[in-house]
This record gives structure tokens, C-alpha cells and sequence, in this order.
């Protein structure tokens, strides 16, 4: 099964499109370089549909790459949620300014993995992290997706929020150059140890890239905690699927 090319998804929008700004690459930023609003966009359909008698995986198109990703609704790390979407599109689309190659990046709550193995195939070293019980998942992801390709061979890692970050993760030893989040925050009682997970990750030098869908009051409240602590900013919105993508960066003192 071969991915679309991106000039056959490039013809496919322009042919939907009455003007630039219903196109659903547009962005003002991509017209106005010097602009600081964020790009509007919209969620491409990067899956490819099969027919096959296994419901819990699913096959999706990235950097020309075919990927399969195992789920499980058994566990809510186990399933692709729509912030994962939204982050692997704009890194595979903005590969100019989000530049992975060679980079290190750890990606926080992987989940399922989908995100990790789309910074693998744009040439990341990736470190992907989650809990105990949803890493079983997450190895057989990404080693099935990764382990012919001729790329950096990805890690994979446990990583609590909040718990063991300067025994699991010295500072001394572990700088990264991005952070990756999607759909970590949501209705949990995690969310102080992950805004203090968030900081202790973000060195100088690290850009955190967080792409969530706002559900809840929580949400816009972490937000702003975040804020206090990190210089944020808006890089893009998913309008249609309520989803926000954020950069953020250490404060200079």
C-alpha cells in the first residue's frame, strides 16, 4: 500500500480551495513571514483507509512513510488522539522552521507512538516516554514502524510525571533540543506533576512543542500556569477540531 505523494494532496486542497484563506494549509504566517499570528489549519486526512478485520490498528501516511499503529481501548494512552495528529502534520509540513534532524527530542506521554515515529522518520534522535503500563504498546509501535528504516533508532523509556526526574533524566547528562506533547492534558488529577515535568525538561536551548485539544475550564487553566512559568506562544489552531498548538521556551532571568 504506497502513501499519497504530497504534490497529490497539494492538488487535491487546491482544487477544494475558492480562496487562500479556505485552504486548509493556509496561514497567515506562511503569507507574512514577519507575522506573529498564529496559522490556521486544518487536519488533513493522513490515515488511509482498509479494509481488514483488525479494528484496533490503524495505517497512517507521514513524510512518505506508511506507518501502523496499534491501539487499545483499554487504556487511554493506547489510542491516537487528535492533538497527536495536528503535531505530526505541522512537523512533517514545517520542516524549515521545526528542523529534527539530528536533534534530540523526548516526547512526553508518547502514547501510542505516533508522534515519536514521525520525529524518527524527519531524523530525530527521539526518547519516547510514558507510563508502565502503556510502554508494552509503545515498543511494539515503534519498532515495527522504525527497525528497517535507515534512521537513528529511537529509545523507549519510562516516565512518571513528576516522580525521579533528576535520578531518571540529570539535567548534567540529558539536554534536550525539543519536547513534544499532545493531549496530555485533559480531566486527570496529573496535571501539576506534569506542568512540573514540563518544566524540569525545558533547559535553555529547549523548545517544547505541545498541541492539545481544549475540552475543559482545566485546560485553559493549565495554560496559564504554563504561561507563568515558560515563554509561550500560539504557533497554530485547529478551529474545526478545537486543538491549539503551543512553542514554549525557558524564561531568561
Amino acid at each position: 500500500m504506497d502513501c499519497p505523494s504530497r504534490e497529490k494532496e497539494l492538488n487535491e486542497q487546491q482544487s477544494e480551495c475558492q480562496d487562500g484563506s479556505n485552504c486548509p494549509d493556509y496561514s497567515p504566517a506562511t503569507a507574512e513571514s514577519n507575522s506573529e499570528s498564529p496559522r490556521i489549519l486544518k487536519i488533513l486526512q493522513k490515515w488511509i483507509p482498509t479494509v481488514s478485520p483488525y479494528f484496533d490498528k490503524e495505517h497512517y501516511c507521514y513524510a512518505d512513510h506508511q506507518i501502523t499503529i496499534q491501539e487499545s481501548l483499554d487504556n487511554f494512552g493506547a489510542i491516537v488522539w487528535p492533538g497527536a495528529l495536528a503535531l505530526s502534520q505541522y512537523l512533517e509540513s514545517n520542516q524549515q522552521e521545526i528542523n529534527l534532524k539530528d536533534k534530540k527530542v523526548l516526547e512526553i506521554g508518547a502514547g501510542t507512538g505516533l508522534v515519536s515515529i514521525v520525529a524518527c522518520i524527519l531524523g530525530a534522535y527521539v526518547t519516547a516516554t510514558d507510563l508502565p503500563e502503556v510502554l508494552e504498546n509503545l515498543k511494539l509501535n515503534i519498532s515495527r514502524n522504525t527497525q528497517n528504516l535507515n534512521i537513528h533508532q529511537p529509545e523507549v523509556r519510562k516516565l512518571v510525571w513528576g516522580e525521579d526526574l533528576s535520578e531518571d533524566f540529570p539535567k548534567s547528562t540529558h539536554h534536550y533540543d525539543f519536547i513534544l506533547a499532545s493531549d496530555v492534558v485533559y480531566h486527570h488529577t496529573s496535571l501539576d506533576p506534569l506542568l512540573t515535568t514540563m518544566a524540569y525538561l525545558c533547559q535553555p536551548g529547549t523548545v517544547l512543542l505541545w498541541a492539545n485539544k481544549f475540552r475543559f475550564s482545566t485546560d485553559f487553566e493549565f495554560l496559564e500556569k504554563l504561561r507563568n512559568i515558560l515563554i509561550v506562544t500560539l504557533l497554530a489552531e485547529f478551529p474545526e477540531s478545537n486543538i491549539k498548538l503551543f512553542k514554549a521556551t525557558v524564561k531568561e532571568n
